[in-house]
């Protein structure tokens, strides 16, 4: 059975296997949990993700999908990273941010994480509503890992009191 829970923190001091990066599609760094994961993880990170562009990901990571690489100097083995989708209020974009989560726990099993830690992708700067994002960020990963899942511990590591009060609302419901 897989353990899901939610803390606050910083998700660059996560001890786990992978730490999820709410990424931008060039991955080549930015800012919030992009800019910090890139700062504290080094150089490496940042070397793998142009090897990435240069050949692989030659237009860049699509939203929804996601992509591992080497956490260099993090706790972590790898940084997983996440393109999530800019809030919309004309358009139901629920389904890209639903995909970015499972498509991270599926990179994380193919490197085979047994524990991963999670930002609220999509509810900074791409201004997805807090409660919304919490909510299809815990149905995701609730639908996701089960019997023959890998994935021992999800984490979500928030950095505000307020964003990890939301996390726990959506774990209790």
């Amino acid at each position: 059975m897989t353990l899901i829970e939610a803390v606050q923190g910083d998700i660059t001091r996560q001890r786990v296997d992978a730490i999820v990066n709410a990424a931008n599609s060039s991955l080549l760094g930015g800012g919030g949990v992009d800019g910090a994961i890139h700062r504290a993880g080094g150089p490496e990170i940042l070397a793998e993700c142009r090897r990435l562009r240069e050949t692989t990901l030659r237009d860049g990571l699509p939203t929804g999908d996601a992509v591992a690489t080497t956490a260099g100097r993090l706790d972590a083995r790898h940084v997983i990273h996440t393109v999530g989708p800019v809030y919309s209020r004309s358009e139901d974009r629920s389904g890209l941010l639903a995909s970015a989560y499972r498509r991270s726990l599926e990179v994380a099993e193919e490197v085979q994480a047994r524990s991963i830690a999670f930002p609220a992708v999509s509810a900074g700067v791409y201004g997805w509503p807090a409660d919304d994002a919490a909510r299809v960020a815990v149905d995701t990963v609730r639908s996701s890992v089960g019997r023959g899942s890998g994935i021992e511990i999800v984490r979500f590591v928030l950095f505000s009191a307020d964003m990890l009060a939301r996390f726990e609302r959506a774990l209790a419901d």
